[in-house]
Order: structure tokens, then sequence, then C-alpha cells
């Protein structure tokens, strides 16, 4: 697999995730929600636990029981570490299990967990060979063409959505600023 190959790829499971958590969120909350951080219909989380995840499967591909559980396991271990660096970043995390049993803070939560399981099976075990088929059937000059205008469009997408998170953040950071000067002004 080439770099345009392997580009194009990450943006197909990028925006079959996007499509997977507004589904799921559509069927909890009754509503259409845009679940990705930029507004292009990618969350590339998912491009990028999938691209980990295919060189860590591989070897498993074909035996589904290992699969479910190695997905529960690697998923769930993905989801974490993504929790704490957004954490980290932005001071929240975009999901919130607190709702459902067996939760960890409401970042983790067995329900997830096992799901996980099975959206690896799904995908190692039947979709990837569409996709690999799919990808590998694009020309090479017209891979290349696709690869850069999807890293451009994200790219620039994410810039702004980005710029926006911080202009919203420091705006936040005025106004308690404002309240805590008005304190000592009486």
């Amino acid at each position: 697999m080439n770099i345009s190959q392997l580009v194009i790829w990450f943006f197909i499971y990028s925006f079959l995730g996007w499509c997977m958590e507004c589904v799921v969120i559509r069927k909890q909350l009754g509503y259409w929600e845009n679940r990705g951080f930029a507004k292009l219909p990618f969350c590339i989380i998912y491009g990028f636990g999938t691209l980990i995840a295919f060189n860590i499967f591989k070897p498993i591909e074909h035996n589904y029981i290992a699969l479910y559980i190695f997905g529960c396991i690697c998923a769930t271990a993905f989801e974490y570490l993504t929790a704490q660096v957004m954490l980290k970043l932005f001071g929240e995390v975009w999901w919130n299990y607190d709702h459902l049993k067996f939760n960890y803070k409401g970042i983790i939560c067995l329900q997830s967990t096992l799901a996980w399981g099975f959206v690896a099976v799904f995908i190692f075990g039947f979709l990837n060979k569409f996709v690999e088929r799919f990808v590998f059937s694009i020309d090479y000059r017209i891979a290349s063409v696709m690869a850069m205008i999807l890293v451009f469009s994200y790219t620039a997408d994410f810039m702004q959505s980005f710029s926006e998170s911080l202009n919203m953040q420091n705006m936040d950071i005025r106004a308690e600023m404002r309240k805590f000067i008005k304190m000592f002004h009486r």
C-alpha cells in the first residue's frame, strides 16, 4: 500500500466512524449531531484507530474470537488514552458514559467495550476486504490527487475548527476574569 492509498484508506474509515457515531447518537438522543471535531464528515480517531488495529490484528484477522477479544481490549484502551489526551488538550472529553452501568469515570464502559469487539470483527473479518479492493482499484495518479485533496481539505477544516475552539475557550476565560474582577470593585 503506497502513501496515497493509505491516506484514502484512513479517510474512508474516518468517514465510516463519523457515520457510525452519528447513527449511535441519533438513536441515543433522538436527534442528529455532527460527531466530528471539524465540520467535514470525518472522525479521524477512527482512521487512526483502524490503522493501528490493522497492524495489530493482521495476524489474527481470520480468528473471529481472537479478533473480538483483542478488539474489546485494544479499542477500549485506545478510547481511554484518547480521552486522557483530550482532557489535557481541551479540558474535556466529547463523550460521557456516566449514564451507563459499569463505566469508569464516564470515559469507558462495559457496553462500549463489548460493542468494540463486534466492530473489530465486522471491520477486519468483513468490511476491510471491500475497502482494500476499492482503494487498490484506484489509479495511482487519481489516488495521489484524492489523497492531497483530502489531506488539505481536512487540515484547513481542522485548523479553522481548532481556532474557533480556542477563541471560545478564550471568551470563557475572559468572561470568568471579568466576573472575578467585578468581585473586587464592589
